[in-house]
C-alpha cells in the first residue's frame, strides 16, 4: 500500500489518502505500507511532524519515504529526519 499524505493536493491514481497526521498515523499500523509521501503542512496546527516522530520512535519505516511539500522549512525538517533515521 502506498499512502500520500496531504490535505489538499490529490493522490496520485492507487494510492490511499490521509488528510491528516492522526489518520496516517492509524494508517501506519496497517502491514504492507509500502511507500509513504508527506506534505508539510496539513492545515491549521496539524503538520506531517508527527507522523514523523511517529516512525522514529515505534521504527514503523516503509521501504520508501518521500516528501513532496512546497514549505521549503517544513521540507528541510522532514527530509532530515527521514535521512538520519531511516534505516
Amino acid at each position: 500500500m502506498k499512502l500520500w499524505v496531504d490535505d489538499e493536493r490529490l493522490p496520485p491514481e492507487g494510492w490511499w489518502w490521509a488528510k491528516t497526521s492522526t489518520r496516517a498515523i492509524a494508517w501506519l499500523y496497517y502491514p504492507g505500507v509500502t511507500e509513504v509521501s508527506l506534505d508539510h503542512d496539513l492545515g491549521g496546527e496539524d503538520t506531517t511532524r508527527p507522523v514523523v516522530l511517529y516512525m522514529c520512535e515505534h521504527g514503523v519505516w516503509p521501504a520508501v519515504v518521500r516528501c513532496h511539500s512546497q514549505n521549503p522549512v517544513g521540507r528541510h525538517w522532514v527530509e532530515s529526519m527521514v535521512e538520519r533515521y531511516h534505516p
